[in-house]
């Protein structure tokens, strides 16, 4: 484990991130008493563990796996005029989007992308989305034996992360996290400053790869009150 100063101007300074490897997570884990033993002797009161979303849902089964979906033609064509790295260019995850919305919202969003992009604008297919598609993580680097899997939105997350605390004495977040530069907290325990947690996890402690690092405890090394506190 090394810890990783956090050096983003947006970010108060004295904010480390440790990663902590796990065990692989699997489908009926405990992973609240995973967690409670791999960041003994590491977290403490005032600290927050953030946890990826695909270790929590992986646990409790929000996953399927892509050989179990049927894409429609739709799903086909509009997967091929996707980005290489969207969850929509896997035609059995666009699948699950189609189901979810129905097929004429999905085209409805499909014909303003192409509009927007006419006029310098990106993105209208997830804004149009929304929930429906940030909720379905694409099986691109998901490790084995996962590495088919399209991983679902995690139930309950902030119940989640309010049992964390509560068996660890420390702040818990569930995170969707990426190498792009983005961050958000699904779910936290009680009291937790989620802007703060968020801008110190914009660089993706956890890592993208097979780092094989689920959990990042934030710690305050600084004088002063706590940033990581403060605003549940």
């Amino acid at each position: 484990m090394r810890p990783l100063a956090v050096r983003r101007p947006e970010v108060p300074a004295g904010i480390v991130a440790i990663p902590v490897r796990t065990r692989l997570v699997r489908d009926g884990d405990d992973l609240v008493g995973i967690v409670a033993d791999a960041v003994r002797g590491i977290a403490r009161a005032g600290d927050v563990i953030a946890i990826s979303e695909t270790a929590v849902a992986i646990a409790q089964g929000e996953f399927v796996v892509a050989e179990m979906i049927r894409p429609s033609k739709l799903a086909y064509v509009l997967s091929r005029h996707a980005g290489a790295m969207a969850t929509v260019s896997q035609p059995e995850s666009l699948q699950l989007v189609i189901d979810a919305v129905g097929a004429p919202k999905v085209m409805y969003a499909a014909v303003l992308q192409v509009l927007g992009r006419l006029v310098g604008r990106r993105g209208m297919f997830y804004e149009v989305m929304g929930e429906a598609i940030t909720a379905i993580d694409g099986y691109t680097g998901t490790l084995p034996p996962f590495e088919r899997a399209i991983v679902l939105a995690p139930r309950e997350p902030d119940a989640f992360s309010q049992s964390v605390y509560e068996r660890t004495g420390s702040g818990c977040v569930v995170v969707d996290a990426n190498d792009l530069q983005k961050a958000k907290v699904l779910g936290a325990s009680v009291n937790v400053n989620l802007a703060n947690v968020e801008s110190a996890l914009l660089d993706n402690p956890h890592g993208n790869g097979d780092e094989q690092t689920p959990i990042v405890v934030l710690k305050w090394r600084n004088d002063g009150e706590n940033p990581l506190w403060g605003s549940r």
